[in-house]
């Protein structure tokens, strides 16, 4: 099982990144995949998921409305789209998989991908 992790950058205040997760090795319709970051010299944290087989999504407070997570079936591929990119939005990205357990929590993610560095200038 991997996630590959992948579209960070440096991107202005105001700006947009798009982050890509790819998953292989098995099939995850079943599964919830989340978008967890960590920015340096704090605790990772929940950014936002998806239900992979509906679709169904979910965001952390500090994201809702400026982020928007998708997913392409075809491409066994979800998305974190990033507008209004703030500078507290710095971080390392992760993408992870899940199942069963809640959306939140990291303790219920089994499968994690390798990270991606958004970097958010002012």
């Amino acid at each position: 099982v991997q996630l590959q992790a992948f579209g960070g950058g440096l991107v202005q205040a105001g700006g947009s990144l798009r982050l890509s997760c790819a998953a292989s090795g098995r099939t995850f319709s079943s599964y919830r995949m989340g978008w967890f970051r960590q920015a340096p010299g704090k605790e990772r944290e929940f950014v936002g998921a998806i239900r992979w087989s509906i679709g169904s999504t979910y965001y952390a407070d500090s994201v809702k409305g400026r982020f928007t997570i998708s997913r392409d079936n075809a491409k066994n591929t979800v998305y974190l789209q990033m507008n209004s990119l703030k500078p507290e939005d710095t971080a390392v990205y992760y993408c992870a998989a899940g199942y069963p357990g809640t959306y939140y929590s990291d303790v219920d993610y089994d499968y994690w991908g390798q990270g991606t560095e958004v970097t958010v200038s002012s």
